[in-house]
């Protein structure tokens, strides 16, 4: 089993983890407080490391085009400045956290944390070469984000044991996807502390 050293020219991407995709919110991942203990731990990783850390978040106007409301599929949810849009407050994010803001212009989707944000300049100023991502939902935002990551050419580890989907069989179908796309799974056992 092949041990990864955690450099500073690497990111860890946290995506999403918000409370409203937590139990009780208004778009929940079923047993998405369960990685959150993990999650942690990686981000304790990653800044020991001085290692990028981003977090992704949906930053939704009230009339998004996501909503139901306006006809899309989703309920009303992370709306910006709304608690439901706050990080969970058991996510241990550093202060040297990127906070990356999606999904803004209330005419356009965006699921990926790269889609029309920041995240892909803030990268390649710090010199990234790989990323690490993590969060919810693995068959939405997740899936998303790892596929720009890989198209833009930043090598991509899914950290398997940090994510949660809606559906398991969706998500079992999506992971297979990833790896056939040319990602790496690993968990926290793979990293050097």
């Amino acid at each position: 089993m092949a041990i990864v050293k955690i450099r500073a020219i690497d990111a860890l991407i946290v995506v999403d983890m918000q409370n409203d995709f937590m139990p009780g919110g208004a778009l929940p991942v079923e047993n998405a407080l369960t990685i959150i203990p993990t999650i942690n731990e990686y981000l304790k990783i990653f800044n020991d490391s001085a290692a990028v850390i981003v977090a992704t978040r949906d930053w939704h106007p009230p009339n998004h085009i996501s909503f139901n409301t306006r006809g899309g599929p989703w309920p009303p949810h992370c709306i910006q400045g709304s608690k439901g849009a706050e990080f969970h407050p058991l996510l241990k994010l550093p202060s040297s956290a990127i906070v990356v803001s999606k999904a803004i212009d209330e005419n356009r989707e965006a699921y990926s944390g790269f889609d029309s944000t920041e995240l892909e300049s803030v990268l390649r100023r710090r010199g990234v070469k790989r990323v690490f991502v993590c969060g919810v939902a693995t068959e939405y935002c997740v899936r998303a984000t790892a596929i720009d990551a890989m198209k833009l050419g930043f090598q991509t580890h899914i950290l398997i044991d940090a994510i949660k989907g809606i559906d398991r069989v969706r998500s079992e179908e999506v992971m297979n996807e990833l790896l056939n796309c040319g990602s790496i799974a690993l968990e926290i056992k793979d990293l050097r502390r």
